[in-house]
């Protein structure tokens, strides 16, 4: 995708992502344009009218009933801006300002907030010169919206603020605008408000974890076949029969994708008529696809709540077509802060079922004929050991991180905001449980292929083969202890990419 057209209905999620995550240019369509051009037409009037409006014509949050002068309002909206960029700490990644600006632009291009089309183009105008607003990650409470996220945004608008220099350093943002062409610009009423007033920074994380939620379940299927595969497990528990008279989607998803992977396997072949071979598995293995296939079951709900937020007029107030303006509670993030915990309960799960398949795996008594911590040479040796310590350190900074911040609520500008959704921080963790399971999936990963290369001359499955090549060359044979760090590194990276799932795909078949 190389061009990005926002209409007056909206964008795609594959619309956020070629923005966030790529290099795709944006365009407003002709009908946004038109739509914003008639939404500020009737703020226009009503400044015209003199009418007492919250934003237009009054202060702000505890404020609401301070009238501001006409000749004031030009410098409220811009006094708005300045000081409501109070946020602190790191900044937040590229891609997530990226995103947050679109749908910024996206809310705007609606129609319903009353701006001048300029200021819509201004902020495309960034996205398109690639230059990216030094946004701290602290600052933002999820209601109204994500206020100083968005308004780090709009400063660089004004030509004041931080930008984001190419090494992560700090650059002014009037220089930034120099540097590329962009002059500042001058807020009218309203817009300052409209510019900072919606849950853009939450959608544009959940929008994001959704895409890396679906890739790594995925991955989290494959991972679990070439473990069971390798602990000489069952293949009879993901039959899909078991999966039908419990129709759950996502399990029965996660089942097939097992069961087809384990499928033209040596190393199954060698045991599948063993009268000594367990009749029941542990559960770590025998359970996967429900605790996998509820997680998907999970994204599914959190996909369709994301979809329905792009589709969202969520600023405050809200111009209506037949020249009302009313005030709203649409920035409230909590449909957001909710799917985000939820979604970050079933990732944690997802790692933690990872984590004690990667422990039975290393363990002489339960691993079926492997040998301690998958080295050829234990006691001198301590193989993979260490690598499960990190994995049970990684679960339980999971589980912290599945505590739900949208429980969590503290009253703000006097108790006019007094609940707030804490969004912001719940789509934000839920970002960091995503990236902990990739690490966990990554030990798995590891694990699995050192046990597949200890099963030798036993062929493993084509999805084991796959994972053979892609790793084999990074880790290397069984043998002496080695710089692990970098073997874990290596195995994230197949684990983050395309390519392991695209040639176990081109051997077995699309995964569910």
């Amino acid at each position: 995708m190389t061009t990005v057209t926002i209409l007056s209905t909206g964008i795609t999620p594959a619309d956020v992502l070629a923005v966030a995550r790529g290099t795709a240019k944006v365009v407003l369509d002709p009908a946004a344009t038109e739509a914003m051009a008639t939404s500020r037409s009737i703020v226009d009037g009503i400044e015209a009218a003199g009418r007492p409006v919250y934003g237009v014509s009054t202060g702000f949050g505890a404020l609401a009933n301070t009238f501001v002068a006409p000749e004031r309002r030009a410098e409220l909206q811009h006094a708005l801006i300045r000081s409501h960029a109070a946020g602190v700490g790191a900044p937040m990644p590229r891609e997530v300002v990226r995103a947050m600006m679109l749908l910024r632009v996206r809310s705007l291009a609606l129609g319903r907030s009353g701006v001048r089309p300029l200021v819509a183009e201004a902020l495309v105008d960034l996205l398109n010169h690639e230059v990216t607003p030094w946004v701290p990650e602290h600052g933002s409470l999820g209601a109204s919206g994500d206020l100083a996220p968005l308004a780090h945004c709009a400063l660089v608008l004004l030509g004041e603020g931080w930008v984001l220099g190419p090494a992560g350093d700090r650059i002014p943002a009037a220089d930034a605008l120099r540097r590329v062409g962009l002059a500042p610009v001058s807020l009218a009423a309203k817009e300052g408000l409209a510019l900072i007033n919606g849950t853009d920074g939450m959608l544009g994380m959940l929008l994001l974890a959704v895409r890396d939620a679906r890739h790594l379940f995925a991955m989290a299927d494959v991972t679990a076949a070439l473990a069971i595969e390798a602990m000489l497990g069952s293949e009879r528990p993901f039959l899909p029969e078991l999966h039908a008279i419990r129709p759950h989607p996502g399990q029965a998803a996660s089942a097939a994708n097992i069961h087809r992977l384990l499928q033209g396997s040596a190393v199954m072949d060698s045991h599948r008529d063993d009268l000594a071979h367990a009749v029941q598995d542990a559960y770590s293995m025998r359970c996967a696809p429900q605790v996998a296939g509820a997680a998907r079951d999970t994204l599914d709900f959190v996909e369709v709540v994301a979809g329905r937020e792009l589709l969202s007029v969520v600023d405050n107030p809200v111009v209506l077509p037949d020249g009302r303006v009313e005030s709203t509670g649409n920035f409230h993030g909590a449909p957001l802060g909710f799917a985000a915990d939820y979604l970050a309960i079933a990732a944690a799960e997802v790692g933690a079922i990872a984590e004690r398949r990667v422990d039975r795996l290393l363990d002489v008594a339960r691993n079926r004929d492997l040998p301690a911590f998958l080295s050829p040479d234990a006691g001198v040796n301590s193989g993979l050991m260490i690598a499960q310590y990190t994995a049970a350190g990684i679960v339980a900074e999971n589980r912290r991180l599945a505590a739900p911040a949208s429980v969590d609520s503290l009253p703000t500008s006097g108790m006019q905001e007094d609940h707030v959704s804490m969004g912001w921080a719940a789509t934000k963790k839920l970002r960091t449980v995503l990236d902990n399971l990739t690490s966990l999936l990554a030990v798995e990963l590891l694990a699995a292929v050192r046990g597949l290369q200890l099963r030798a001359p036993l062929e493993p499955s084509p999805a084991g083969r796959a994972a053979l090549a892609a790793l084999g060359g990074a880790i290397g044979e069984p043998g002496p202890d080695v710089f692990l760090a970098p073997l874990m590194e290596a195995a994230r990276e197949v684990v983050l990419g395309p390519a392991l799932r695209a040639a176990i795909e081109r051997e077995v078949g699309p995964l569910g």
